[in-house]
């Protein structure tokens, strides 16, 4: 008996152990010195330091101009680089990568809480790796289940980056997937992955729904592949494209539409939306145009690398870019020629979470300098999220801030290795 009473009080141990998470340490007053601070409007600054103060930065300089009460607590980070929390502003968190699952089977087979769950601990890792803020661009047919998680990680559930959601993507009726075409006619009722709309009535209707659930963007495919033999084709119109930016805007939210091809790319700009996503095959003109009416790029190059490798037995380190990876880089350097204004976006969930640092480093292969990559990812999609409070290290910003060994102003894949991450102040990563 006494040996049976013995277990049971161990396997409660056990148990108790396991149950108890790591929290992490509550935002408070903390120095963090680090080798050098990239204020992300500035070169970098050997030997500054920054001070956190609850949510928020108290202060950026010099240390003989940053004054820290005597009960702060200090982090030294030596050989790091401090920089703003990086963004990445076009995310899937309810997807994982197709190599895993195809998007076919995530969408009619798994469960939308077991893909809720899944997201939640995409999440985590995403945070953990340094990004500290995700616009997620669609459910993929997991409903509104990114409002309940955004709504866990801002009340402190769950660990995750600061989301910015866009619930049901709007589509045209049987344009998107799983695709009509590959069903037997007298099939009804399967799951889509995003919401299905056609005239400008429905169109309206949609975006109120998703406003009303609570979506902070409206996100719209212009295009997509519905055309004869699966090619890409326009979808919604230019009637029915400016009717629903003009309601998203009414209700203040922007818009975020999926655009492939030029003419895609071309009604979705005019109709005046505020993100175009993707613009693998857009021209000199509709970067111009889109320059013309403001409206930003976010090129997801991995995305297309990672299709590479699912499809086109594409390795990485390996073999030459493929005819779709040249296309969206000529895209990127259209966009740059033009002006346009460039955030980092890159599609994850195709690609596996927490390595979204992938995509500056393919902004940088086609093009881009480092710093330019990293502003990208801070200041610039810290500016297409309507967010002055973000994206950079100044007095009075939110305390986003992550470390990085070595400088990723100089070797962008530095961003690789992170040694600290803190979010609203709190510290959720530290040497």
């Amino acid at each position: 008996m006494i040996v049976k009473a013995l277990r049971r009080l161990w396997a409660a141990a056990l148990c108790a152990v396991v149950l108890i998470p790591l929290a992490p340490a509550a935002a408070g007053t903390v120095l963090l010195r680090p080798a050098r601070v990239w204020t992300a409007g500035e070169p970098p600054h050997a030997g500054w330091v920054v001070l956190t103060d609850g949510p928020r930065i108290a202060a950026v300089g010099p240390p003989e101009a940053v004054h820290a009460p005597a009960d702060a607590a200090v982090i030294e980070l030596p050989g790091a680089t401090l920089l703003p929390g990086l963004m990445d502003i076009h995310s899937h968190l309810f997807l994982h990568p197709y190599n895993e699952t195809p998007w076919n089977d995530q969408v009619l087979k798994e469960a939308v809480p077991y893909r809720t769950l899944r997201a939640a601990v995409q999440a985590r890792a995403t945070l953990l790796a340094g990004f500290t803020t995700l616009r997620d661009l669609g459910t993929e047919g997991a409903d509104y289940a990114d409002l309940s998680l955004r709504q866990a990680i801002d009340t402190g559930l769950i660990e995750g980056p600061r989301l910015f959601v866009a619930t049901r993507a709007i589509v045209a009726t049987g344009s998107y997937g799983p695709a009509p075409r590959g069903l037997r006619p007298d099939v009804c009722c399967t799951p889509q992955g995003a919401e299905e709309a056609s005239g400008v009535a429905e169109v309206i209707r949609a975006v109120r729904e998703q406003a009303g659930r609570g979506a902070d963007w409206i996100k719209v495919y212009a295009d997509y592949r519905w055309g004869p033999g699966g090619s890409q084709q326009p979808t919604f119109s230019e009637e029915e494209l400016r009717a629903l930016v003009e309601t998203a805007h009414s209700s203040g939210r922007p818009v975020a539409a999926h655009a492939t091809t030029a003419e895609g790319m071309r009604r979705a700009t005019l109709a005046g939306v505020d993100t175009i996503e993707h613009g693998f095959a857009g021209t000199p003109e509709v970067f111009r145009l889109m320059a013309a009416h403001g409206v930003a790029y976010l090129p997801t190059l991995t995305a297309v690398e990672a299709y590479a490798e699912y499809f086109e037995h594409y390795v990485r380190g390996r073999d030459a870019p493929t005819a779709a990876m040249t296309q969206a880089a000529q895209a990127l350097r259209y966009a740059r020629a033009a002006h346009v204004v460039i955030g980092c976006g890159s599609d994850v969930g195709v690609y596996a979470h927490g390595t979204n640092y992938r995509e500056l480093e393919w902004l940088v292969r086609d093009g881009m300098t480092p710093v330019e990559a990293l502003t990208a990812a801070t200041a610039t999609d810290a500016r297409i999220l309507r967010r002055a409070d973000l994206g950079a290290l100044r007095a009075g910003a939110l305390a986003d801030l992550v470390a990085v060994s070595g400088d990723p102003t100089a070797a962008n894949a530095a961003i690789e290795h992170v040694v600290l991450v803190m979010k609203n102040g709190v510290v959720y990563r530290r040497p």
